[in-house]
């Protein structure tokens, strides 16, 4: 009797933990931690369309509290009004069968070009079955340096991209494990970009900071709870 009281209260105890803080909002911790929200969880203020021509209403919806980009939609990637240079970025995301994206940072003013964490159905799309050497699965930053995050991903349900970056200092993580990390502006840094698709972009990823992106790339993805903090 007294072990199925603890166990009530042990579920009891969890299904709590997880409702007692709403979606797309801060604690009082969070707070003054320097946390804010980039997504309200109701429309998309602070957020414009990355393109002269995009239109983000066409299929970046707000539905029950998650930031929805619907699949074909044509809507374009987003971009946060604001740039930002060292920051801690957290963002919720859950993936639909066989859906490609990304969060990019680092974006100028013109163009989607910069580095990305990958947001990627592993098991079911190409790329990552295709010879890239691992630099196109999830939580990899795109085309340049492999993460194998499929491993530590929930498939079919909601799971936390965190990125850090301090200076030239960069780390990718995934439901509280990182992933990988790296240096900008070395000649370790040179030499990767130099094997990559963005060889021949000048100063990439460089100057100072950049707008935080939200890829639209024709499949539908979930993304909630998104939070920033500078360093």
């Amino acid at each position: 009797m007294k072990r199925l009281l603890f166990v009530v209260l042990l579920v009891c105890g969890v299904s709590f933990a997880a409702t007692a803080q709403e979606h797309n909002t801060l604690t009082k911790k969070e707070r003054k931690a320097g946390w804010q929200l980039l997504w309200n969880g109701k429309d998309l203020s602070g957020w414009k369309s990355n393109s002269p021509n995009g239109d983000m209403n066409k299929g970046w919806k707000a539905v029950d509290g998650e930031l929805v980009i619907m699949a074909r939609s044509g809507a374009g990637d987003i971009i946060t009004e604001k740039r930002y240079h060292d920051f801690e970025l957290s963002i919720d995301f859950k993936i639909t069968e066989g859906a490609n994206s990304g969060i990019k940072y680092f974006i100028g003013e013109n163009g989607s070009i910069g580095c990305e964490f990958q947001i990627l159905d592993d098991e079911n799309h190409p790329d990552a079955k295709m010879g890239f050497n691992g630099n196109r699965r999830l939580g990899s930053l795109y085309d340049l340096i492999p993460a194998d995050g499929w491993a530590l991903v929930a498939k079919r349900d909601w799971n936390t991209a965190r990125i850090v970056v301090r200076g030239n200092h960069v780390e990718h993580w995934l439901n509280g494990v990182k992933i990988l990390e790296y240096e900008k502006n070395n000649d370790m840094w040179d030499t990767i970009v130099s094997h990559s698709k963005f060889a021949k972009v000048e100063n990439f990823a460089g100057g100072d900071g950049g707008h935080i992106l939200l890829q639209d790339h024709n499949d539908e993805v979930h993304y909630r709870n998104l939070k920033i903090r500078e360093l």
